[in-house]
C-alpha cells in the first residue's frame, strides 16, 4: 500500500474522532506485514488523562485482531503541520519495532517520513520471552 493510501484512511477515520474538549480531532491507520489495515481516531474524555489518542487505538484494534507485526502507520490532523505522534504513542508503537514507518501528514495529504526508532532515540526497552 502506498503512503497516500494510508493517508487516505487515517484521514476519513479522523472524522470519527470524539474531540469535544480539543476539537483536534486525529486520525490514523496501522498497516500490518500482513496488508491489513486497522484504523483508529482519538477518543478524548472530561479526565484527560483517560484520553486515547488515535495511534493507540489502532494498535489496539490490530492487536485484539491477533496482529503483532507492524510495518507503518499513517497519522493525520486538521492542521497545516505533521501531526506526529505524542510520547506515549512513540512508546507503544516502539513495543512492536523501532523500523516502523511513521507517515505525519497535514490536512493537505503532505506527509513526513521517519520510523519510530528516530522518534524515540535512547527509548526505554525491556527484551521479553517469544510467546
Amino acid at each position: 500500500m502506498n503512503p497516500e493510501e494510508l493517508i487516505a484512511q487515517a484521514q476519513k477515520v479522523r472524522e470519527n474522532a470524539y474531540a469535544p474538549y480539543s476539537g483536534f480531532k486525529v486520525g490514523a491507520a496501522l498497516l500490518t506485514v500482513k496488508g491489513n489495515v486497522y484504523t483508529g481516531c482519538n477518543i478524548e474524555n472530561s479526565s484527560y488523562g483517560l484520553t486515547v489518542c488515535a495511534e493507540r487505538a489502532a494498535v489496539a484494534k490490530a492487536i485484539s485482531e491477533g496482529e503483532r507485526q507492524f510495518e507503518a502507520i499513517a497519522i493525520n490532523a486538521p492542521t497545516g503541520n505533521y501531526c506526529s505522534p505524542c510520547g506515549a504513542c512513540r512508546q507503544v508503537l516502539l513495543e512492536f519495532g523501532a523500523g516502523i514507518e511513521v507517515y505525519m501528514s497535514n490536512d493537505q495529504g503532505e506527509y513526513k517520513l521517519m520510523n519510530v526508532g528516530e522518534l524515540l532515540p535512547a527509548a526505554f526497552e525491556l527484551k521479553v520471552k517469544d510467546e
